[in-house]
Order: C-alpha cells, then structure tokens, then sequence
C-alpha cells in the first residue's frame, strides 16, 4: 500500500485535535462537511433539471 502524505497529515491533524479538545469538535466538524456535501451534490444534480433540452 502506497504512503500518501496529504493522509498522513490529515489523520495527524485529526488525532491532535481529539487529544486536545475531545471528540466533540472533530464530530462536529464531520457534520457540518458532510451537511454541505449533501447541499452541494443535491444543488449539482438538481441543476440539470432547469435546463430545457430542445
């Protein structure tokens, strides 16, 4: 398996931020990502549905 730093990186930033502030913050930021994912792929795909294919 390939060593990718960027991971590397993030999962050290994540465990810092567990040791120092507790889970609390890192679920809250999970949340609020996955919440504007959801609202960006559904604004994606209900894009399409405006436009009028003549």
């Amino acid at each position: 398996m390939e060593h990718h730093p960027a991971a590397a990186r993030l999962t050290e930033a994540a465990t810092s931020a567990v040791q120092q502030h507790g889970t609390g913050n890192l679920l809250r930021v999970v949340l609020i990502v996955m919440v504007l994912g959801c609202a960006l792929t559904a604004w994606f795909l209900l894009s399409g549905y405006k436009r009028k294919d003549d």
